[in-house]
């Protein structure tokens, strides 16, 4: 078993508090990255979804996980539970300085995280305090103009790592 904490990082221009929309512990926020294969480190094809609100049972015991996958290659189980409660919203300070965000923490076995994908369902604030919401980062980048503040707002340059945690 091993745990692997999501953190992200991005320029914010006249924005802080990037984050899921429901927070960071949001359990309808979809978390799409690939997987590599323990046992034979064969690297999915397409990205796997991970979502706080879906569990599967596990088959031996009551516990559950929120992802069951057999590797196409090898045909070994492995398993992907989240643990809510590690996550923050990136911060302007914290992207200025270029520091990464904790955003949230998979037990992992049998497979490995790699390449996690952003998509939509974001949420920023302006530094003057416009609310921004449903922002869609699959395209690498939002642009906006904040009416209230004046200013344009940004995201972009945005980067993720999946760090071995104990």
């Amino acid at each position: 078993m091993v745990n692997y904490l999501l953190k992200i990082t991005a320029e914010l221009e006249n924005l802080t508090n990037l984050q899921p929309q429901g927070g960071c512990d949001d359990p309808n926020f979809s978390y799409l990255f690939k997987v590599k294969c323990g046992r034979c480190g064969e690297v999915s094809q397409k990205e796997t979804c991970v979502t706080l609100s879906e569990t599967v049972a596990l088959p031996a015991g009551k516990a559950t996980t929120n992802l069951m996958q057999k590797c196409k290659f090898c045909g070994r189980d492995g398993t992907i539970t989240m643990i809510p409660g590690q996550g923050k919203p990136l911060t302007d300070e914290a992207s200025q300085a270029g520091k990464y965000a904790p955003l949230m923490q998979f037990d992992c076995r049998g497979y490995e995280p790699l390449e996690y994908v952003f998509s939509s369902g974001w949420k920023a604030e302006s530094i003057e305090g416009t609310k921004f919401d449903d922002i869609d980062l699959s395209a690498g980048e939002f642009s906006e103009y904040d009416e209230k503040g004046e200013c344009p707002v940004m995201i972009s340059n945005l980067r993720s790592t999946f760090d071995v945690v104990k």
